[in-house]
C-alpha cells in the first residue's frame, strides 16, 4: 500500500513537472512570437536553440510542406509501413520491403520532409551516431568521426568530394572547413537542400561546398564518369532501395583507385541477430519504420554489394564494436541518458517534453496538424534505437573504405 502511494505521487509529480514545463514553455514561445515574429537559420549554432524554435517546426519560410500537407504527408508516409507494430514480422515479408524499395523516392523524401526539423531541433546539423570515448562531448565524437572519414578517403584540399545523403550539410561543411577540399551534397529531398545551401553561404563557403537535389540511386544522371578523387556517406545508404545501383553508380563517378567510405545501419548476426527470433525481428522493424528504410541489411550484404559494384574492400568493421567497453560512452546514451542542460531536447526525458510542447503548439494551431504523429514516430524509434544497441544486434556505425578498381 505504501509503494503504491509512493508510485502515484511519484507520477503525479513527474506529471506536474511536465505541466510546469509545457506551461513555461509555452508562455515564453507566445511572449517570443509578440516580440520576435521572425525566424532566421543560424549556421554557427542551432536553429531552434531556443524553446520558441518550436513554433517553426514543421512550419518555417524554407518548409515545401504546406502546414495543411502536413497530416497528409505523415498519413502517406505510415500507409508504407501498414501493420507495423502491431504484428511482428508484418513489415519484414518480401512483398512489404519490395511495396517500400518502389516507393521509396515518396519513402525518404516523406520521410525527411516531416523530420529534419526534428532532427535539428534535438540533434544539431549533423544527422548521425558515433561512438564516443568517456570525457568526450557529443559534438566533439560526431567531428571526430567526420573527421576519421576524411582520413580514411584521403581528402587534400585539391580533392573533388562527393557526399551521398547530404542531409543538410553539417558533415559536409565539417570536412569542407577541415580538409579545404571541393564538395558536392546529393540529397534526394528539396527542404535539405534549401537549408544546407543558406548554412554553407552563412559559414562563407558556399563557393567550395554545396548541396544539390538528386537521386544517389541514379548518380549517372547526374555527374560524367571519373568526376571525383573520393566519396562518403554517412548513415545515408541504407536509405537505399538496392544498394548495388548505388553503389555502382559512385564506383562510376570516381576516378580510378579512388576511395569511397561510409558509415551505415545495419543488423549484426555476427553479434547475435537472429532473423527468427521475433524480439530481434519487433527491434528491426521498429528501426526501420521509425528511420524511413526500406530494409536493414548485414555486414556481409554490404561486403558483397560493394565487390559486386568495382569494389575493392580495404576495410570494414563495426565502430562501436566496443559500445559496452569502460572507456566508451554507448553510441546510444544520447537518447538514453542522464540529464544534461546541452543535451536534454535528446533524452527520453527531454522527448517526452519536446512531444508535450508539440502536443499543446497543435492543440493551439501554432504547430500543423500532424507534429504530435511526427513526434510520437520518433520517439517510438528513439526506444528501439536503445534496445538495439543494448542488444547489441544493431549498430549505425558500420564503417567501411572502399577502392574503385
Amino acid at each position: 500500500m505504501v509503494s503504491s502511494l509512493a508510485d502515484v505521487a511519484s507520477s503525479q509529480g513527474i506529471a506536474l513537472l511536465l505541466g510546469t514545463v509545457a506551461v513555461v514553455a509555452i508562455a515564453h514561445l507566445l511572449v517570443t512570437r509578440v516580440f520576435n515574429t521572425s525566424f532566421k537559420r543560424d549556421a554557427h549554432n542551432k536553429t531552434f536553440s531556443k524553446v520558441s524554435g518550436a513554433a517553426a517546426l514543421l512550419s518555417n519560410p524554407d518548409s515545401v510542406l504546406s502546414r495543411e500537407n502536413v497530416e497528409k504527408s505523415i498519413a502517406g508516409y505510415e500507409t508504407l509501413f501498414a501493420g507495423a507494430r502491431k504484428k511482428v514480422g508484418h513489415v519484414s515479408t518480401e512483398d512489404s520491403i519490395q511495396h517500400r524499395a518502389k516507393e521509396y523516392k515518396t519513402l525518404v523524401n516523406s520521410f525527411y520532409d516531416l523530420v529534419t526539423d526534428f532532427y535539428e531541433w534535438g540533434w544539431g546539423q549533423s544527422f548521425h551516431f558515433a561512438p564516443r570515448m568517456v570525457g568526450e562531448t557529443f559534438e566533439h565524437s560526431i567531428q571526430r568521426i567526420e573527421y576519421y572519414l576524411a582520413l580514411r578517403t584521403n581528402i587534400q584540399p585539391t580533392s573533388k568530394v562527393l557526399d551521398l545523403g547530404c542531409g543538410v550539410g553539417g558533415p559536409m561543411r565539417n570536412i569542407q572547413q577541415f580538409t579545404g577540399a571541393d564538395i558536392t551534397g546529393v540529397t534526394i529531398n528539396e527542404y535539405q537542400v534549401r537549408v544546407a545551401n543558406q548554412y554553407c553561404a552563412q559559414k562563407g563557403i558556399d563557393d567550395k561546398c554545396r548541396a544539390q537535389q538528386g537521386d544517389f540511386q541514379k548518380l549517372a544522371e547526374q555527374f560524367k564518369p571519373n568526376t571525383f578523387d573520393a566519396a562518403y556517406a554517412i548513415e545515408a545508404t541504407c536509405h537505399s532501395p538496392d544498394r548495388r545501383v548505388c553503389f555502382k553508380g559512385v564506383n562510376r563517378c570516381l576516378k580510378k583507385g579512388g576511395l569511397f567510405a561510409a558509415l551505415d545501419w545495419v543488423v549484426l548476426p555476427e553479434r547475435g541477430f537472429d532473423a527468427s527470433n521475433p524480439d530481434h525481428v519487433r527491434i528491426k522493424e521498429g528501426i526501420e519504420v521509425g528511420n524511413g528504410l526500406p530494409t536493414l541489411a548485414t555486414t556481409q550484404e554490404i561486403v558483397d554489394d560493394l565487390e559486386a559494384s568495382g569494389f575493392e574492400v580495404v576495410d570494414v568493421f563495426d565502430a562501436n564494436k566496443d559500445v559496452h567497453s569502460k572507456h566508451q560512452i554507448p553510441w546510444y546514451y544520447t537518447l538514453y541518458g542522464s540529464f544534461t542542460l546541452k543535451g536534454f531536447r535528446m533524452t527520453r526525458l527531454g522527448r517526452i517534453c519536446t512531444h508535450t510542447l508539440v502536443s499543446a503548439l497543435e492543440f493551439m494551431r501554432i504547430a500543423p496538424q500532424g507534429s504530435v504523429r511526427v513526434s510520437s514516430l520518433l520517439n517510438a524509434t528513439a526506444l528501439d534505437l536503445v534496445e538495439g544497441g543494448q542488444k547489441e544486434i544493431f549498430t549505425p556505425s558500420l564503417f567501411f573504405v572502399a577502392r574503385k578498381k
